[in-house]
């Protein structure tokens, strides 16, 4: 003879295990922030780092493999970011650079890698993220590289020609584009005002809803929604942290041309004041090349990677500007440069090029 089910638990009684659990969680947090700052202690005489971004992947990676749910594995990495990033405050501050002004997607890009305990430098241009980075004025910069839709950003990709600055992370972020306005409805829209690659990603939407719309480039998006909050003719692309940021209506959310819209960016520190990431087993490769302008060179560039198994995961070109048709190439390797075989590829590339720099060897998240 079975026993009767025992009541399931009410209300009342499952949120007292709710708020005693959340006490016993704080209590946990704290003791892994006493811990924290005992290793700060031992990484200031040792002349240490604060951020280790290998470290960090590897806890987060450790964490998701031992997860038994129901908590889902890709609310894991934010969690612990936020938990990491507030103990990494207690040692010490970390500031990064990024385009803005506030709500840009640059910004959610810095707060999605470091987590939201940094103190944040806005930037003007792209340019001077780099410079803020260069001059000690921030610890990191935040520059986006590429988008699903519209390719590569120019201007970022010729920047690090020259600068000395090198890869430690990337991170890519859902972009989705709202139109936003000072006043509600789309009568009496002048302009529309976005960084150019948002106007070229909300092309179709614009076209067939506001054809005679002026579309109107500006530095960053978060600029576009600065500028709508002033003058109700104008009509920015921008997050929704932008619009509630200068107090902007939705008039339409989600315009971009392609659901999918993903950009991705990388996170950039001096040599000088940063160690280079060490291998974390998910790695990449980021490199600049050209090769002598002759038949067959790009193919003997890319014999190495095929002799030691090493895949290309990414492939551009840009004019060098030299008016010789020549051309520079940035290419993703899979692996580190601490793997032999990426290590004896590295070698036996470079000896095929006229101009080889490796832009940084960083860890990536594997979905």
């Amino acid at each position: 003879m079975s026993l009767p089910a025992e009541p399931a638990a009410g209300l009342g009684v499952l949120r007292e295990r709710i708020d005693a659990l959340d006490r016993e969680l704080l209590g946990l947090l704290n003791r892994r922030a006493q811990l924290a700052l005992e290793v700060g202690e031992l990484k200031k005489r040792e002349g240490s780092v604060v951020f280790r971004p290998e470290r960090e992947a590897q806890v987060i990676s450790g964490l998701k493999q031992v997860n038994a749910g129901p908590l889902r594995g890709d609310s894991v990495a934010p969690i612990w970011r936020e938990i990491m990033s507030a103990c990494r405050s207690l040692e010490m501050p970390t500031r990064v650079a990024f385009l803005g002004p506030a709500g840009t997607f640059s910004e959610e890009a810095s707060l999605g890698f470091f987590g939201s305990s940094i103190e944040r430098v806005a930037c003007a241009t792209f340019d001077e993220v780099l410079h803020a980075t260069l001059s000690g004025a921030a610890d990191f910069g935040v520059v986006p590289v590429e988008n699903s839709t519209e390719g590569v950003v120019t201007r970022v990709l010729d920047l690090f020609l020259t600068t000395p600055l090198f890869i430690i992370g990337e991170t890519s972020l859902h972009v989705r584009h709202n139109l936003l306005r000072k006043v509600e409805g789309l009568e009496g829209i002048g302009a529309v005002c976005a960084h150019p690659q948002a106007l070229a990603q909300c092309h179709r939407w614009l076209s067939h809803h506001l054809p005679q719309a002026e579309r109107r480039p500006v530095a960053s998006n978060a600029e576009g929604a600065r500028l709508a909050s002033i003058d109700p003719q104008v009509a920015a692309i921008a997050s929704v942290r932008a619009g509630s940021e200068f107090g902007l209506h939705v008039l339409a959310p989600a315009i971009q041309d392609e659901a999918h819209n993903r950009t991705r960016f990388t996170v950039l520190a001096h040599p000088d004041r940063h160690p280079a990431p060490k291998a974390s087993g998910h790695d990449c490769t980021s490199l600049v090349v050209s090769v002598p302008n002759r038949p067959g060179a790009v193919h003997d560039m890319l014999v190495p990677l095929k002799t030691h198994g090493v895949s290309m995961t990414r492939f551009e070109s840009r004019p060098a500007r030299s008016g010789q048709w020549e051309y520079y190439f940035y290419i993703d390797l899979q692996g580190h440069p601490d793997e032999p075989r990426v290590d004896q590829a590295l070698r036996e590339l470079r000896k095929t090029c006229a101009f080889f720099k490796v832009l940084g060897a960083y860890p990536v998240d594997m979905k």
